[in-house]
């Protein structure tokens, strides 16, 4: 089994199958489970990145509700958690002045939830995978998807390295191999190359609605001591935004006076003039922002595209050989801003669906499409189902949409 970028998704797919096989194996070798044994199975993880973790880019409060399921003892075995989450705010901003919520918004509550560095949690991730036997192969961007006479997927294609800028081979020329496996589970975030092929040779995005993406632009600030209380989340609407754009900030306290701070513009914006990154910087200009920025360095900085349409524009999920998990299956919540939780449970039930289908000796939609329906029996369809038309609801502008 190859699993194709090395996220949230489809760590937890990797780890969460080869526990799966152990206890599958286990069951029927006592008779508990009618079946065949599995044995050993290679799986490979390649990723782009020199290191797990190196694309990697969130806000991000995670709920660590599939990570619990994962491992209900994450905590115990070293998960970067940075800070627990103690206070919520909603802030709307006018051009001068913070209007502070008197009600946090459901969606937008985090209390108890956890504020992490997501890359230093699938750094983690990795670290378990490899201890349970799964190899990871950075620096191994995978070039093309590789298909059989009959349209089933049947592994990777990685990229030729040692290429200089001319496209010609340098001295340390490496060229791409191709990755064969009986399942490819594609898990490369919002805008995957790969992903991307597949879905437009397969059709995968038959009668789905079109993409919808947002960008979000972050920094994290290094403040004087006391500045911004540890574990407070404020998120905040309004300035610099229009009504007709949709877009909102964070501002999150995590440990040693570091705060996340960001804003995420919609791609579907109407003004032509609108600049994402200047977005970002006006908005770090209203004064109860720049009050709480001043005499703070900058300790970093990044942007990242978020899948922002949710459960209509989710392409189908499998094709023979194939599976798509996480961000690049629109495994996103626009309203809760938040897809961690729902991108490890994505890649959990692809690997029960893998199972299965060594269980049956069988790679094809004929197995495969059970991962549609094992989404579709979890708490992923509760929680994505019902929030389907939120993005679009800002078509009309910010204040039908809050109504």
């Amino acid at each position: 089994v190859l699993f194709v970028g090395a996220g949230p998704a489809n760590l937890a797919a990797a780890l969460h199958l080869k526990n799966q096989i152990a206890e599958h194996d286990e069951f029927v070798k006592k008779g508990i489970k009618h079946g065949r044994e599995i044995g050993e199975i290679e799986i490979g993880i390649v990723e782009k990145g020199a290191f797990v973790g190196a694309h990697i880019l969130s806000g991000a409060v995670m709920d660590a509700l599939a990570l619990r399921e994962l491992m209900p003892d994450f905590l115990e075995q070293g998960c970067p958690v940075d800070t627990v989450v103690t206070e919520d705010a909603f802030w709307y901003l006018t051009k001068n002045r913070s209007i502070n919520a008197p009600i946090v918004p459901p969606p937008l509550k985090n209390k108890g939830k956890y504020i992490v560095s997501l890359s230093r949690v699938c750094e983690w991730l990795a670290e378990k995978c490899e201890e349970a036997g799964i190899n990871i192969f950075p620096e191994f961007p995978a070039s093309e998807v590789l298909y059989d006479e009959n349209e089933r997927v049947i592994g990777v294609r990685t990229g030729d390295k040692g290429i200089d800028k001319e496209g010609k081979p340098k001295g340390n020329f490496e060229p791409g191999v191709d990755l064969l496996a009986k399942v490819t589970v594609f898990g490369e975030g919002s805008r995957g190359s790969l992903a991307k092929q597949l879905t437009r040779r397969l059709g995968l995005n038959k009668d789905k609605e079109p993409q919808v993406f947002s960008l979000g632009v972050k920094e994290l600030w290094e403040l004087p001591a006391g500045r911004f209380d540890e574990g407070k989340v404020v998120h905040t609407l309004g300035f610099p935004s229009d009504t007709d754009t949709y877009g909102g900030g964070w501002i999150y306290g995590m440990k040693n006076n570091v705060v996340s701070i960001g804003y995420v513009t919609g791609l579907d914006y109407k003004d032509p003039l609108i600049d994402p990154h200047a977005e970002f910087q006006a908005y770090k200009t209203h004064p109860a922002i720049a009050e709480i920025l001043e005499g703070g360095k900058m300790l970093k900085y990044g942007a990242k595209t978020i899948n922002a349409g949710g459960w209509n524009t989710m392409p189908q999920l499998y094709a023979d050989g194939a599976l798509l998990v996480g961000d690049c299956a629109s495994f996103l919540n626009g309203q809760r801003i938040k897809g961690i939780h729902i991108a490890m449970k994505s890649g959990m039930l692809a690997a029960e669906t893998i199972l299965s289908a060594f269980d049956h000796d069988d790679f094809t939609s004929k197995t495969l499409k059970h991962f549609e329906e094992k989404v579709n029996m979890s708490w992923i369809y509760d929680e994505l189902h019902a929030v389907r038309n939120f993005h679009g609801a800002f078509q009309k502008g910010r204040w039908s949409a809050l109504i």
